[in-house]
């Protein structure tokens, strides 16, 4: 026969998992964003190469070029730091698995 703490306990475990599902697919959801964010980085960087063209053939105005260079470096950077935000929370969480699957 299972003991009441026995049902407690599971009834714990699989709250706790519920939630690390959820926490997951969160980050899951997060890594995704980001990149798609990063592709759309990535597509503006061809787009200055473009730019960079033109502008050493004389068909773009130079400071424009600097300030749109600014802006993706700005934005690239940002990509970056929530990319490693997104990794550690993701591996935060596999740690609590592991840890709930040693104590099961």
């Amino acid at each position: 026969m299972s003991k009441p703490e026995d049902k407690k306990r599971k009834s714990q475990d699989a709250g706790v998992i519920d939630e690390l599902e959820d926490a997951v697919d969160s980050a899951v959801a997060q890594l995704k964003d980001l990149r798609s964010r990063l592709d759309e980085a990535q597509e503006e960087s061809q787009e200055m190469k473009e730019l960079l063209r033109r502008f050493t053939e004389g068909e773009e105005e130079p400071t424009r070029l600097l300030t749109r260079l600014k802006t993706l470096e700005s934005e690239n950077a940002e990509l970056i730091e929530r990319l490693q935000q997104g990794k550690e929370g993701v591996e935060r969480l596999l740690a609590r698995i592991r840890f709930l699957e040693e104590q099961g």
